[in-house]
């Protein structure tokens, strides 16, 4: 009764981080002899409900979400048809559903670190908005890093938005032209990082002299840029492994949704460690 498929929703195909995962997500699958439906939510939850609703009606054996919602009330058709889900660099609060993700505060508060260590105390985030989960996870890494370091928090410096180069753009732009801007900031993921660094070069502001930066997400962004960009790095070969895996181990122990069996839940969080790249665009003051 199987279709050897696993269906995969990400929130969108322009985004690097979904676009790595999936790829290597393919990559294991294939050698396990499963072909892949990819579907891309464009951030939206209806559109997310209407591909999980198509992903259901082709009968595929698992699914591997990056989810957008923030709750796991549309899955609910999936659990019913008794499909297996792994979710993506997102937790739902109730912790149901297994998941492989990263410590996103644990990874943002390191970053934060990094700048109070070379006696940065203006700092700036640029991150998502409360919508979406590593934009308040990183927040609150963030914030957490400025309060034990008994540093105030400015909130003309935080700068909240979608996860996209033009947010990242914009909001470095804004932060440029303040009368006291900050002497560091913190972009909390490729895109952003793309757009700050690009409304940096397009304003003639030289870094690490007149402002300190550090990124998130591209080791390989990190070393093209010069000089090159301090860069939080999340291990995303090994977050798409881990994930495909788990979803082939599910599925080889024939171990269908919970809810449709009754059961108590057995999930797994798979919590992934992050690294920092040492660059050199950060100044001691």
């Amino acid at each position: 009764k199987r279709t050897r498929t696993i269906g995969v929703l990400i929130q969108s195909f322009e985004n690097v981080f979904a676009g790595t995962l999936v790829s290597n997500i393919e990559s294991v699958l294939r050698q396990h002899n499963y072909s892949t439906i990819v579907c891309d939510s464009q951030g939206d939850e209806k559109l997310e409900e209407e591909a999980l609703h198509f992903l259901v009606s082709k009968r595929v054996d698992g699914i591997i979400i990056i989810p957008t919602a923030n709750n796991p009330g549309y899955l609910q058709p999936v659990f019913e048809k008794g499909i297996p889900v792994v979710l993506i660099d997102r937790a739902f609060s109730n912790d149901e559903i297994d998941c492989v993700l990263i410590d996103n505060v644990k990874a943002a508060k390191e970053a934060v670190e990094v700048l109070l260590n070379h006696n940065h105390e203006e700092i700036a985030i640029i991150c998502g908005d409360d919508k979406e989960y590593t934009g308040r996870k990183r927040l609150a890494g963030y914030v957490e890093a400025l309060t034990e370091n008994d540093i105030s928090i400015k909130d003309v410096y935080i700068k909240r938005g979608k996860l996209t180069v033009e947010h990242g753009y914009q909001a470095m732009k804004e932060l440029l032209s303040m009368k006291e801007r900050p002497t560091a900031v913190f972009m909390t993921n490729y895109e952003i990082t793309l757009g700050g660094i690009l409304a940096i070069n397009e304003s003639g502001v030289h870094f690490p002299e007149e402002i300190s930066l550090i990124g998130f997400d591209n080791f390989m962004l990190a070393q093209i840029v010069k000089p090159s960009l301090w860069t939080v790095t999340q291990p995303m070969e090994k977050i798409a492994v881990t994930a495909a895996e788990l979803m082939l181990e599910k599925l080889c122990n024939g171990k269908m949704s919970d809810k449709r069996q009754g059961e108590a839940a057995d999930n797994r969080k798979i919590i992934l460690e992050t690294s920092i790249y040492e660059g050199k665009s950060i100044r001691s003051l």
